[in-house]
């Protein structure tokens, strides 16, 4: 088959190849290729591997785009499953409060949290609301995201939650990347609804529901202290289920609170943060095959200490993903490379299970493993040439773009060569 573009002699090909989300050995193993290659037609991958292989299987002609990666390194493009990437506002003093030493109930009294972003994201226009979520997803591209989860979570009330994911959809046309959009109503509790919040749940499984099926991927909901009970985000989740949704759950993220027990009775697709999780709720997630989608960056940024038992999920073959959280509050990292670093750093991680996280496996967590995520034919043709050696210089020179093209679909979409 005649390539329309050919990357030549790549210094390390790293492919991440595997039938679904890879865990255990599966997702610890390496398996990179000297001296390799990739053709692409269209927008899929018609071959990649060894040269000499690849050149058996696809042809070259005067109209083959080639590159000459000598001394670089191609990956999969990076995928990340877990965003709260719009809202309007920002929370820097918030920051600045924590350097302090100002506890988060005090910054809540100040007027900070989740309801300071609620109310700018109310009072902000449909059109300044998108253009800021078009520029992060341009900021993204040029970190080598080439697709991605954003959730609602900062209208909390019926309408505001609905013209939220009218905003994701607009965006998710005008994108480059591919985009999953996940209802997150249920983010936490709006503060007119604090002494009738039975009717708030009722909503969030009821009419919200019912009003965005058909354009919305999944439901989550931030069950924790503070937050959902567990018996609240079931009542949620299982009608999500019996709707077709697919299901997400923030989970035990600020103490055991059933949330992987959850997630893995009702088969979510995906339990996100998963810092105190039970021994109980980890089977039930391996037995059900749900992604543990870790998020170091939160950590870190708050300073908590308290990171993810990573390790632990490795060796029971649970499959890791890792995602960036990015929102205003407490984790404004945009760099899936940031976080592979984190991740390598403090959860433990290889190089290569980090790498695996934030491609074959982030993509599984928003089911969209079997299209994108690795480099093999058939799949689109979404992955990213890097200035480095081999991939362990992603967490090696940690805080570096080392992105310098990203192709999409099979076209050079951003190159320090050819900015877009």
């Amino acid at each position: 088959m005649k390539a329309d573009l050919f990357i030549d002699n790549i210094e390390e090909l790293v492919p991440v190849v595997g039938k679904g989300p890879l865990s255990g050995k599966g997702q610890s193993i390496p398996a990179v290729i000297k001296g390799g290659a990739v053709a692409i037609s269209g927008d899929r991958i018609i071959a990649a591997g060894g040269r000499d292989s690849v050149l058996k299987k696809a042809e070259i002609t005067d109209g083959t785009l080639v590159i000459d990666a000598s001394g670089k390194t191609v990956i999969p493009g990076f995928v990340d499953p877990h965003t709260h990437l719009l809202y309007g506002g920002c929370r820097h003093w918030e920051f600045e409060e924590r350097l302090k030493g100002t506890t988060y109930l005090e910054i809540l009294k100040k007027g900070g949290g989740i309801n300071d972003t609620v109310r700018a994201t109310r009072n902000e226009s449909d059109e300044k609301l998108l253009d800021g979520l078009m520029k992060r997803l341009r900021i993204l591209l040029k970190l080598g995201t080439t697709s991605l989860e954003i959730k609602t979570g900062y209208g909390l009330s019926f309408q505001e939650e609905l013209r939220l994911l009218k905003i994701i959809k607009r965006a998710k046309a005008r994108s480059i990347q591919d985009v999953a959009i996940t209802l997150l109503g249920a983010h936490a509790l709006p503060p007119e609804y604090r002494d009738r919040r039975e009717n708030y749940i009722q909503i969030m499984a009821g009419e919200m529901l019912d009003a965005t099926r058909g354009f919305v991927d999944f439901v989550d909901v931030f069950q924790d202290v503070g937050a959902f009970t567990y018996e609240e985000a079931r009542k949620i989740l299982k009608r999500a289920a019996e709707l077709g949704y697919g299901l997400k759950l923030h989970a035990d993220e600020l103490s055991s609170s059933r949330g992987a027990e959850l997630a893995g009775e009702l088969g979510a697709v995906s339990a996100d943060h998963l810092t105190h999780p039970s021994e109980k709720g980890l089977e039930l997630m391996k037995k059900s095959g749900t992604v543990a989608v870790l998020l170091p960056g939160t950590t870190f940024f708050l300073g908590s200490g308290q990171y993810a038992p990573a390790r632990k999920f490795i060796d029971m073959g649970i499959p890791v993903a890792l995602a960036t959280d990015h929102n205003p509050g407490t984790c404004p990292i945009y760099s899936m490379a940031e976080i592979i670093g984190l991740s390598v750093r403090f959860l433990g991680l290889t190089p290569y299970e980090a790498l695996v996280a934030s491609t074959l496996n982030a993509a599984h967590a928003i089911k969209m493993g079997e299209k994108i995520g690795s480099i093999e034919p058939g799949k689109q043709a979404d992955l990213l040439i890097l200035d480095a050696h081999s991939y362990v210089h992603i967490p090696y020179e940690f805080g570096r773009n080392l992105v310098e093209t990203v192709i999409k679909r099979g076209k050079i979409v951003w190159s320090t060569d050819y900015p877009a």
